[in-house]
């Protein structure tokens, strides 16, 4: 059964009256819905998730899929690019007093609650899908696809610094060499 989502993103799941079975819901999440949390480089995205749900008795799994673009700046010149991104986790919810759980995907809730908010763990499943180093890829030259004037600018900096170099590291040179 498909449950559709309004614009506005309610990431809240009423699960209470649910009947065992599976439930289907579709998000479409952007820089409003991640400006809720601490993270900048989550401000310009576009985010698609499915979410599946499978009711069970004393227990609920939850499948997320995801697929989007964030915008990001590269780390070499500064200039935005796109980032692709997608990624799949299943989150299991029982029902009881809560207790230790090593497995990160494991969340009890307790025999009272009637309603889940997944915002929580869509914005985690995101935040750990991007990527450490941000570049532009290179082309299949393997030359670098940066903003060119942006790399002329790095590199005149990388030849001023090494015409300037510090008199003080040959002295130390020369004592390795010893």
């Amino acid at each position: 059964m498909r449950v559709p989502v309004e614009k506005k993103v309610d990431t809240r799941i009423q699960f209470s009256g649910l009947k065992p079975g599976v439930y289907e819901y579709d998000y479409n999440v952007d820089g409003a819905f991640f400006s809720q949390f601490e993270n900048d480089d989550l401000r310009e995205c576009n985010v698609d998730f499915r979410v599946k749900l499978e009711r069970k008795e004393r227990l609920l799994v939850f499948d997320f899929s995801f697929s989007g673009t964030v915008v990001m700046e590269c780390d070499r010149c500064l200039g935005k690019m796109n980032v692709p991104l997608s990624g799949k986790q299943t989150l299991f919810v029982k029902f009881g007093e809560e207790q230790e759980s090593e497995d990160e995907n494991v969340v009890f809730l307790s025999e009272s609650e009637s309603e889940i908010d997944l915002a929580q763990w869509m914005y985690e499943y995101v935040a750990v899908e991007l990527p450490i180093v941000h570049c532009h890829p290179d082309d299949e030259s393997g030359n670098p696809t940066c903003d060119p004037e942006m790399l002329k600018y790095i590199s005149e900096g990388n030849e001023d610094n090494r015409q300037e170099a510090d008199p003080r590291w040959d002295a130390l040179k020369a004592l390795k060499d010893e």
